[in-house]
Order: C-alpha cells, then structure tokens, then sequence
C-alpha cells in the first residue's frame, strides 16, 4: 500500500539523516585532530518496481553509506621538535601499537599506517607518540648504510629504538693534502732538508692517532736547476703503538712526486709514482694507504688541479690539511631527514643515520580500515601494500618539524549541517502527515 510505503520511507530518511548527522558531528569534533580524515556521507535511493503502470507508486526510501575520505590531504602545520613527523604526499608512516611489543619472539606484528604523529623517546628509548603508536623503521649498519630489505613485507621492519645515553665514533676515512711545497728547495746544490708535518686522524674507536707526511726535495741535479720532484713518506703512528713493533715498520707508503712548470698549470701535480705503496689514480687524484685503522683514503689533488698539492715559489704552507671523522661524542638530538633517514647527532658535530623510515603505499587509500588514534590497516578493498623510500615514487617525502592538519571544513560541515536538520524535520513531517492520514482512514468507521 502506497501510504504504507510512505510512512517507510519517512522512517528511512529518519535514519539516513541520523547518520549523516554523525558523521558530521565526529567531522566536527575532529576539526582539531591532526591527522584526522573526514568522513563522508552519500545517500542513495532505493527503488520498488511494484505495480508499475498500474497507477500505483510505492515508496523505496533512501539509504546512507559512509566513507573515510583517506586520500585526502590536510595542511602541513609547522612545528617546534624534530621528531614532529607528516608527509608531503600520499605515504603513510609504518608504525605499531605499544602493545605489540609484548609479543612472542618472532611473531607477526600487526602493522598500522599513520599520517603524522608526535614521535618522543620513551623511557626504554622507543620513539612512539602519547596514545602509544611506535615508529618502525629498517635499523641501519654501523657504516650508515640500509641494507636491502623486501618491499611488499614488514618483514625487515623494527621499532625504533634509540639509547639516549649512547656514544658514536666517526673513524677516520680520508685525509685531504691542500698545501704547498716550497718550488725552490727543490733545486741542485740545495740541503735537501725534508719538510714534515703530522696529521691527527680518529681511530675505529675513537682514539687519537697520527699520520706523519714528509717531503724531502730531490736536489740531485745541476746546481740551481730545479728538478721539481720531491719524495712523499707517510708514517702511521697507530703501527708504532702497537707492542714490540720496530718504529721503522710505521712506514706505510713512500711515493715520488713530480711538478709541472710549463706556463700552462705551472706548480701542480704533474704525476705519483709510487715507490713503495698502492698506485695513485689520476682521475680521483687518491691513493689508498693500508693504515693500522684499515685502509685510508689520502686525496693528493688530480694532475693539473690546483686545488690540491702545489709546488710554487712560497713558503712551506700546510694550513688547508683537512681530514673526516671525530672523537667519541655523546648523543645530542635526533632528527629525521626527507628521505627518511633518522638522522643522530653527537656532541662532537658528527652525524649518522640510525634508522631509515620507508613510506607505506596501498593502491586504493580510501579502501582502508580506519581504527583509533588516526590509524588505518590494510583491507581487501585497499589492496596490499608497497614500501617506499621517502622522496621516491608516489608517496612524497617526509617532513620534520611538522604536523598534518584534519582535513575537517568546519564551515561546510556547519553548512551541511543546517542542510541535514532541515531534511530530517522534512521526514519527520511526511512520518506526521501519513499519521494523520491513517487516523482519518481510522475515522471512517465512525
């Protein structure tokens, strides 16, 4: 019976507006959240073929569904804390709840996505936010290097764990020779007396160690004729440390270096010979000395460069010797880069990687399953998912410093709001016109 019918679909208009109104109001409440995703409201009609063509109509009524509108971004709000944590794109942050740490050994974790969060070391040293979200990431080597980890799996994936009282030594790789030899002393009829000079270096463990560099002329030739060749010796002290070494065996390379001085690139580096030691590469200018620390890179300069050792008519001038590494340091702050490196800084100035966090991706965002806190899982409908280095492929890269604001319009919501209360006192309406209508039907037998 139409009338009938009218009355359900009254009652469905009721109840689909009741929950848009919801809706908007957890929108509303929400508009303050960071990290929060609107939700969406549409209705859709349900229609009953019954009596078609017989002048008769029967009302189907209207249905809600709702949706989380996941690929939808909010502003980025900046911050004052390094761990603050959003993303420029359409990634998501790999994290887990706190009590998942609480698992067997070796059992799966149940990994959850967030869009930015509020990450503080706790009182373990894990870097997790207030309500108890946990940041994953793929721990990196003592080098700083990532090795290769599966991409479709949170296999690799740790949580983050960071000892605020830990210390870091950045050994030393590589010395860079930027000085001048003396063009005069190398000349025929000269003393020949060596210039030395010493170079500290940090060891594998943070100790002080030397590397003594020696220059002697070659004044072989005639009297007063420079011969612009000179003899390099590069001793390492950490061998003369070691017990019971002769102090002649901290020899480590000796090489022969020789000038130009022509009028084009006159006073640079014309060629290394080595005399004893590994060979120098001219398209580098570096040779490689096998220290007592491993091997250690020392940058001549290339042929012609005038940037590196120089053979010119000036005093002996080592001023510009510059070298890597540093002491032992104490840990100072942490901060994450774009590309997602958790990036440790020690007292001492040195920097090193600690962990790097990949970027979450699924092929339909929307399809999620959204669950407290801000926090999304995959679903069938959302696809599985892929991890991406920050800053590469679609997923954007990862801001510190930084918030990402709730998607909420409170102005439009307020608007959508006045709309849905107008629609549901317009049911309520039809639901009292069909009652009365009924009570006249009821009437008649009177």
């Amino acid at each position: 019976m139409s009338i009938s019918s009218a009355l359900s679909a009254g009652v469905s208009g009721l109840a689909a507006n009741s929950t848009r109104l919801a809706n908007i109001s957890d929108n509303i409440a929400n508009s303050s959240t960071y990290g929060y995703k609107r939700v969406d409201t549409s209705f859709e009609s349900m229609v009953i073929n019954q009596g078609r063509g017989g002048g008769l109509y029967t009302a189907g009524g209207v249905r809600a569904t709702t949706s989380r509108v996941v690929d939808q971004h909010g502003s980025l709000v900046p911050t004052g804390h390094p761990t603050d944590i959003a993303i420029s794109g359409r990634g998501m942050l790999p994290v887990i709840n706190s009590a998942s740490l609480g698992a067997a050994p070796g059992s799966p974790r149940e990994l959850v996505m967030t869009t930015t969060g509020a990450f503080r070391t706790d009182d373990q040293g894990y870097l997790r936010t207030s309500s108890g979200l946990i940041l994953m990431g793929w721990p990196a080597n003592s080098d700083g290097t990532i090795p290769s980890q599966p991409r479709d799996s949170a296999t690799g994936l740790q949580p983050i764990l960071v000892n605020p009282s830990q210390t870091a030594a950045d050994p030393t790789t590589q010395i860079n020779l930027r000085m001048n030899l003396p063009a005069d002393d190398a000349a025929g009829g000269n003393t020949g007396d060596p210039w030395e000079m010493e170079v500290e270096y940090f060891g594998n463990l943070g100790s002080s160690e030397r590397m003594t560099f020696s220059f002697t002329p070659d004044v072989a030739g005639p009297a007063g004729m420079r011969t612009n060749s000179w003899t390099m010796e590069i001793r390492d002290s950490a061998i003369v440390n070691d017990p019971g070494t002769p102090a002649d065996e901290s020899l480590i390379g000796t090489y022969t270096l020789e000038f130009n001085d022509g009028q084009i690139g006159g006073g640079t580096l014309a060629g290394v010979i080595p005399i004893a030691g590994t060979a120098y590469d001219p398209a580098t200018g570096f040779l490689t000395v096998p220290g007592a620390n491993g091997p250690m890179t020392i940058n001549l300069g290339r042929q012609g460069d005038s940037r590196g050792i120089t053979q010119l008519s000036a005093s002996f001038s080592p001023a510009n010797v510059t070298k890597n590494g540093s002491p032992v340091g104490n840990l100072t702050g942490l901060e994450i880069d774009e590309n997602g490196y958790l990036q440790a800084t020690y007292d001492t100035g040195f920097t090193r990687p600690l962990y790097q966090v990949p970027l979450v991706d699924v092929p339909n965002p929307n399809g999620l399953i959204a669950m407290d806190n801000q926090t999304y899982k995959v679903s069938p409908e959302s696809g599985g998912f892929y991890l991406w280095d920050a800053g590469d492929g679609p997923t954007g890269a990862i801001a510190g410093y930084a918030r990402e604001a709730s998607t909420t319009d409170v102005a439009a919501e307020l608007t959508d709001l006045i709309q849905t209360q107008r629609a549901y006192t317009s049911n309520a309406k039809v639901i009292q016109t069909v009652d009365e209508m009924l009570q006249e039907t009821a009437n008649l037998k009177r």
